[in-house]
């Protein structure tokens, strides 16, 4: 709350970034309570973006900004490239696809010609339950490679993950979807997936990837590719399913 009305408040050029140890009202999408034990790095960041920009114009794609920054911050480390760190569509940041390690949350504010966007994004660094966190993964990557990588800390990692978002933006800015896609899909959870439409008996598509707007696009034979918004559907990626909410 406090830093929703800070952000009105400042001039425009001061960046805005809350950090805490812990959290006691966590939410997630759609009102979830968001679990927030210690050894999380847990943020909520005020960025401004201008409404008639390139993404200004595609508001939704900030998620999967923060969901690669996230995974960037971590694996464009020297030595840690290969930490299986990746994001799901539409925020959430996995180990491999296999269990949720971090999530996303993005409120925008139309002021005039300007959003206003209050992200706030946590993800386990240091605590190993009750799932697993990025320095269990990191040791077991030491484990299976010979490899001697430190452990990370959250302050650092939530550093990183600003700095490289600032990056992204300016790439998205300047040249679209296609300037950031790239790099997206070498880290996501999706490719070659397959799921079923609205229920376990429904029909059978293809993953392909996201439109211009950020909605995930799906491949159904003599359909062809259409896209999934994630305010209609919950996408359960553990039963490969598009759910209507």
């Amino acid at each position: 709350p406090l830093i929703g009305r800070l952000m009105f408040e400042l001039p425009e050029e001061m960046g805005l970034i809350a950090v805490a140890v812990r959290q006691t009202q966590g939410k997630g999408r759609g009102g979830n309570v968001w679990l927030s034990p210690v050894g999380c790095a847990l943020s909520t960041l005020h960025i401004s973006i201008p409404l008639h920009s390139n993404l200004g114009q595609r508001i939704p794609f900030i998620q999967h900004l923060v969901s690669l920054a996230v995974v960037e911050a971590v694996r464009s480390i020297p030595g840690y490239e290969d930490i299986e760190l990746r994001v799901k569509w539409p925020n959430d940041i996995y180990y491999s696809d296999l269990m949720k390690i971090g999530g996303v949350l993005v409120n925008s504010t139309l002021i005039e010609t300007t959003f206003h966007i209050l992200i706030g994004f946590g993800f386990n660094v240091n605590n190993s339950n009750p799932t697993i966190c990025i320095n269990d993964l990191i040791a077991k990557f030491n484990r299976e490679e010979g490899t001697e990588l430190k452990p990370l800390s959250a302050d650092c990692l939530i550093a990183r993950t600003v700095t490289v978002l600032e990056r992204l933006i300016e790439v998205f800015q300047e040249k679209g979807p296609n300037g950031v896609l790239p790099q997206y899909y070498k880290y996501w959870v999706h490719s070659g997936k397959q799921v079923r439409l609205h229920s376990q008996e429904g029909p059978l598509a293809w993953i392909v990837g996201i439109d211009d707007y950020g909605y995930l696009q799906v491949h159904q034979e003599g359909r062809g590719v259409e896209s999934v918004h994630p305010d209609g559907n919950s996408f359960d990626m553990l039963r490969n399913l598009i759910v209507p909410k």
